[in-house]
């Protein structure tokens, strides 16, 4: 059977096929504490999950409007001003199946072949993948631990060229868990203002997973505002991966843009899970609050764990759930059986050694490094750390 070109053009998500991997070591009856996937292990909250219930119960169960309901459209409105102080109104705002398709909406509308994208690295898996889908060109903006992962203005400028059409990047940062400040955007803005031409796509999915202050958005800067795009959703900070629920605040011009793509793939998100958004997105945020306190204390000890481990070069990851650090000083060395070459090998020692899934940097454009989730329990994150420390002990 003769299949398509296209699926030649972009790569499976590592972060999916290493949850494949432990999930067959698993089946085979292996212990696997798995480090890799990006998911809160918190259930979602009660009153979100009775929003669900009495949807169903009241029948709203027909196909939805492509861009969303009205009521969830001018929630995620009333969100972004008490969140954020930013003024949106319900046309800017298109709701969809994930904010992965989101950021696939937005691609699709916005970059032509041979648009050059600019992405600092590391970026989470999928937008290379994307640029790739929409014909366009990847420029990688290369970061270093001792630069916190975050690009300077300096770097931004010199990538910028004639064809620059888009920049993407999330604040917090998968897999660094990086945050940039309201300073550091400000100097960001500064370039941005004088190439009216490039559109930012801004993924605050990790928003509310912060440790060290308040979200900044490029949105802020008036200046701005109408170039941005932002991604948002409810599976980071809401526990609710399995909804599958995301949403744009962007430019009319390109909100529409984004309805019509999605009209063709989509069209209206799944109806239950819309009006379960409408009460996550009004109500309290103490549930939310609660299971960020529980990720700040698990990075707490992630990080005294990772500090007594020779050779792994780690920066403090300022939000989301990950840590990832820089693993090449293993490169080269072998337990008598395996040698690790490269970051995939590094993963794959620990899955097959140690029985602990982690993500291996090259997916995310740093192949130094190794991303290690902290969304599970303490108890699973202590026990993969020893199993971790073990197997590295072995290497020589």
């Amino acid at each position: 059977m003769q299949l398509s070109s296209f699926l030649q053009r972009f790569n499976e998500p590592e972060t999916l096929k290493m949850a494949k991997l432990g999930r067959e070591l698993r089946a085979r009856g292996i212990d696997v504490i798995d480090l890799s996937l990006g998911e809160p292990d918190f259930d979602t909250p009660e009153h979100i999950k009775q929003a669900a219930i009495n949807a169903i119960n009241e029948n709203w169960s027909h196909y939805t409007p492509v861009p969303g309901f009205l009521d969830l459209r001018e929630a995620v409105c009333t969100k972004l001003k008490r969140d954020n102080d930013l003024d949106y109104k319900p046309e800017n705002i298109v709701v969809s199946t994930g904010a992965k398709q989101s950021l696939a909406n937005a691609m699709l509308a916005l970059v032509d072949e041979d648009d050059e994208v600019i992405i600092p690295t590391p970026f989470w898996v999928t937008y290379s993948e994307l640029v790739k889908i929409a014909r366009g060109k990847v420029v990688a903006i290369k970061t270093t631990p001792q630069q916190k992962f975050k690009i300077s203005a300096e770097q931004l400028k010199q990538a910028i060229t004639a064809k620059t059409k888009l920049f993407l990047f999330s604040s917090p940062c998968n897999p660094s868990g990086a945050v940039y400040s309201k300073d550091e955007l400000a100097e960001l803005a500064k370039v941005f203002i004088k190439h009216p031409g490039i559109v930012i796509l801004s993924d605050e999915i990790y928003e509310y997973i912060n440790f060290v202050g308040k979200h900044h958005s490029l949105a802020e800067f008036a200046e701005l505002k109408e170039r941005v795009v932002i991604v948002n959703g409810l599976s980071k900070g809401f526990a609710m991966t399995g909804w599958r629920l995301g949403y744009i605040a962007a430019h009319p011009d390109i909100a529409k843009a984004c309805e019509k793509v999605q009209g063709q793939f989509t069209s209206g998100t799944n109806s239950i899970t819309q009006k379960a958004a409408v009460t996550a997105l009004t109500s309290d945020l103490r549930p939310t609050m609660e299971m960020v306190e529980e990720f700040r204390k698990r990075r707490a000890r992630v990080l005294e764990i990772v500090k007594d481990i020779p050779g792994l070069i780690c920066p403090e990851p300022e939000g989301a759930f990950y840590v990832f650090p820089d693993v090449s000083s293993y490169y080269g060395k072998s337990d008598g059986e395996t040698t690790i070459n490269n970051a995939g090998d590094f993963s794959m020692y620990l899955l097959n050694k140690a029985h602990v899934s982690s993500v291996m940097g090259d997916a995310f454009g740093e192949p130094k490094c190794v991303r290690f989730s902290f969304a599970n329990s303490m108890k699973n994150i202590e026990e993969g750390w020893r199993r971790i420390k073990e197997a590295l002990n072995q290497l020589r």
